[in-house]
C-alpha cells in the first residue's frame, strides 16, 4: 500500500495540485460556480426561454416583473429577460475574444522584450507609450473613424464586433507585456535556463519549452482579469451609444436604452448592471485563485 501511494504521489499531474490549491479558495470556486451559470444561461437560455428579444408587443410596453414576463418590459414592449439572455451572449463573446487578442500581443511583446535584449528597449518604449494614450478618448476616435466602413463590409452587427474586439484588444495588452516581461528577465537568470542554454538549445525551442510555460501564472490571471475588463469596455462603449445598435443587445446597450426610462421602471436598469457586476466579480474571484494555485511557492500551503 505505501509503495503504490508513493507511486500515484509521483504519477500525480501538476494540474491535480493547481486544482487542489484552487480548491482552498472559496470565493474563486464561488466565482467560478457563479460564472458557468452566466455562460449556460446565456448560452442555453434562449433556447428554453424561447420568446425572442426583437419581438414587439406594444400593449406589454414599460411592465414590471410578471409570470409572462419575469424580468418585465422595455418602452416597446421587448422581453428584458430574453434580451439581458441574448445581451449575455454578445457580451461575454466580446470579453473572451477581446481578452485572446490582447493576451496574445502582451505575451509575444513580454516574452520577446524580456529574451531579447535587443529589443527590449524599443518594445518597452512601444509598450510606455500605448500605456501614455488615453484609453477612451482613443476608443471613440477610432470607432467614429472606422464604424461606418466596417458597418458596409461586414454588416452593422458583424462589423462593429470586429471593430470593438479589436479597438478593446490593442488598447488592453500591455500590463500583460510588462509583467510578462518581468518574469522572462528573471526566469534568464535561473539554472535550468543557464544549462538549456550551456547545451545548445535553440531560442525558440527554449521559449517554448522552458520559458512559456513558467510565465503562465502570470498569463491565466491577466486572462480573467481581461475578460473582466473588456466586458466593463464593452458595456461603457455601448452606454455611451457608440456600441452595437439598438436591435442588438449587450449588457451595456441595455443600460444605455434604460437611462431614460429610469423612474418609470428603475429594475431595467438594476437587472443588466447586476449581470456586468456579478460577472465582473466573479472573473476577478477566479483570477485570484488562479493566481495562487499557479503559484509553486504557495501551491501546497
Amino acid at each position: 500500500m505505501t509503495d503504490a501511494a508513493a507511486e500515484k504521489s509521483t504519477n500525480r499531474s501538476q494540474w491535480a495540485d493547481v486544482w487542489d490549491q484552487f480548491k482552498t479558495h472559496r470565493g474563486a470556486v464561488i466565482g467560478m460556480a457563479f460564472f458557468v451559470f452566466i455562460c449556460l444561461a446565456v448560452l442555453l437560455g434562449p433556447y428554453l426561454w424561447t420568446l425572442d428579444s426583437n419581438f414587439i408587443d406594444i400593449r406589454s410596453k414599460n411592465q414590471g416583473p410578471s409570470f409572462a414576463h419575469p424580468l418585465g418590459t422595455d418602452q416597446l414592449g421587448r422581453d428584458t429577460f430574453s434580451s439581458v439572455l441574448q445581451g449575455g451572449r454578445v457580451s461575454l463573446a466580446v470579453g473572451v475574444v477581446a481578452m485572446a487578442l490582447a493576451l496574445f500581443l502582451g505575451a509575444l511583446v513580454g516574452v520577446v522584450a524580456g529574451y531579447f535584449r535587443k529589443l527590449d528597449g524599443p518594445l518597452m518604449r512601444l509598450t510606455d507609450l500605448f500605456l501614455a494614450l488615453p484609453i477612451l478618448p482613443l476608443l471613440l476616435v477610432i470607432i467614429m473613424l472606422f464604424r461606418d466602413t466596417l458597418r458596409g463590409l461586414f454588416g452593422p452587427e458583424t462589423g462593429i464586433f470586429i471593430l470593438i474586439v479589436f479597438v478593446i484588444g490593442i488598447t488592453s495588452w500591455m500590463h500583460t507585456a510588462r509583467i510578462v516581461r518581468g518574469d522572462v528577465l528573471a526566469l534568464k537568470e535561473q539554472e535550468f535556463v543557464l544549462a538549456a542554454r550551456s547545451i545548445g538549445t535553440p531560442s525558440r525551442r527554449m521559449i517554448l519549452r522552458h520559458i512559456l510555460p513558467n510565465v503562465m501564472s502570470p498569463i491565466m490571471v491577466s486572462a480573467t482579469l481581461g475578460i473582466a475588463n473588456a466586458i466593463i469596455t464593452e458595456s461603457a462603449l455601448s452606454f455611451l451609444g457608440l456600441g452595437f445598435p439598438s436591435d442588438f443587445p449587450t449588457w451595456g446597450r441595455l443600460l444605455f436604452d434604460s437611462t431614460n426610462f429610469m423612474t418609470l421602471n428603475p429594475e431595467r436598469v438594476i437587472w443588466p448592471g447586476l449581470a456586468i457586476s456579478l460577472t465582473v466579480l466573479s472573473v476577478n474571484y477566479m483570477g485570484d485563485g488562479l493566481r495562487d494555485a499557479l503559484d509553486p511557492r504557495i501551491r501546497g500551503r
